[in-house]
């Protein structure tokens, strides 16, 4: 059978209680302690913990709480424990014994949602009247099917959960797999080598033909035709060249992000298009950009160059792997910076450049399968 809430509850009947009379260890509930769509719990603070004043509905353990503020937001719940609501959200039981759980159900329901959405008042912060809630319908199965439809939904409610939890473990297991395929990668272990490339240690010469083989310490098992050297020997961090009186974009982090539409300047350091640019200053200092278009460097950048001799794509990868120790080594206190010192000294093991190809074919062919899984996620 269908009735309407109004005949099935006391909603609207609220108690109304002045702060002035509620104890300091009392919880007080407001709607930002909610989350939307879910209507969990955020958090829970008593009185003492909040600034308030004015007036608060009283609820007890086993009330249905319904916001009737913004309703799309889907804020309904039964209350836990004793507390006291703001006034947006509304206290309420059943006069003959209906499953609270049930209501909630039902006031959660799309159907009753969009009934919400169709008599709601107010542009900005629309809100359900009293009078229309109490019109609304609601569908009365028998007391044992209640618990039945409640038992059920609960379960695949529990059910999805667990769907949830996965994906953000899997997720972050595909994070973890990225950065040991790196680590692999540099260290010989992700493909096999070929005895007729050229030892990396023929294009270091190439750089510098006073090149000396540093101490291969930290990595005593690589191939023998690989070598290991400082980042400074195979990249440099400078500055564009200084222009004025000619209008470019302002290549800014925000940006390059497409967080926000390109802003002119009438001077600057230019930056060709296709160049590498690297944060030197904020959180995420280390991380490396590729300009779209020419322009002028933002102020948070250097330039970052890589020699010809060494594969592009194979240096970013081992500055990826190293960002998050860069991460947690910034220099500064009001605004940290880049480490340069340490992102200089980083040791890079080198292949032969025809393996540093392979390497990024093979390390990008495997990102992309596993971005995929991410995206059906």
């Amino acid at each position: 059978m269908w009735t309407t809430l109004g005949e099935i509850s006391n909603y609207g009947d609220s108690n109304n209680v002045s702060v002035t009379d509620i104890a300091d260890d009392e919880w007080i509930l407001e709607l930002e302690d909610l989350e939307k769509d879910t209507a969990s719990i955020i958090q829970i603070l008593s009185k003492k913990e909040r600034s308030i004043k004015g007036v608060r509905h009283k609820f007890k353990k086993g009330d249905v709480l319904y916001s009737k503020l913004r309703t799309y937001l889907n804020k309904v719940l039964v209350a836990p424990q004793i507390g006291y609501c703001t006034t947006e959200i509304i206290p309420f039981n059943s006069y003959c014994g209906i499953s609270t759980h049930y209501l909630c159900h039902v006031l959660r329901s799309a159907y009753f949602l969009d009934y919400t959405q169709q008599c709601g008042y107010g542009v900005k912060m629309p809100r359900l009247s009293t009078n229309d809630a109490c019109k609304g319908m609601i569908p009365l199965p028998p007391l044992a099917e209640q618990h039945r439809i409640v038992a059920e939904i609960e379960k695949w409610f529990s059910l999805i959960d667990i769907i949830e939890n996965g994906k953000s473990d899997l997720q972050t297991t595909i994070k973890q797999t990225k950065s040991k395929i790196l680590d692999l990668a540099i260290h010989g272990k992700l493909i096999s080598q070929d005895l007729n490339d050229e030892p990396a240690i023929e294009l270091l010469k190439r750089i510098n033909p006073d090149y000396t083989p540093c101490d291969n310490g930290h990595y005593p098992q690589l191939p023998d035709s690989w070598c290991v050297a400082p980042m400074q020997t195979l990249c440099s961090l400078n500055d564009g060249e200084k222009q004025k009186n000619i209008e470019r974009i302002n290549l800014d982090v925000k940006y390059l992000r497409g967080e926000r539409d390109a802003k002119m300047l009438s001077a600057g350091k230019f930056i060709a298009a296709n160049s590498l640019l690297i944060l030197v200053d904020g959180e995420n200092s280390g991380e490396v950009f590729r300009t779209p278009i020419e322009g002028y460097q933002g102020s948070t950048f250097k330039q970052l160059t890589i020699n010809s001799h060494v594969n592009t794509d194979y240096v970013l990868q081992v500055i990826n792997l190293h960002r998050k120790i860069l991460r947690e080594n910034k220099i500064g206190s009001a605004i940290p910076h880049l480490n340069k010192k340490l992102f200089k000294a980083i040791e890079v093991p080198i292949p032969p450049y025809s393996e540093q190809k392979r390497i990024v074919k093979a390390v990008n062919l495997t990102f992309k399968q596993l971005d995929a899984i991410t995206e059906s996620l």
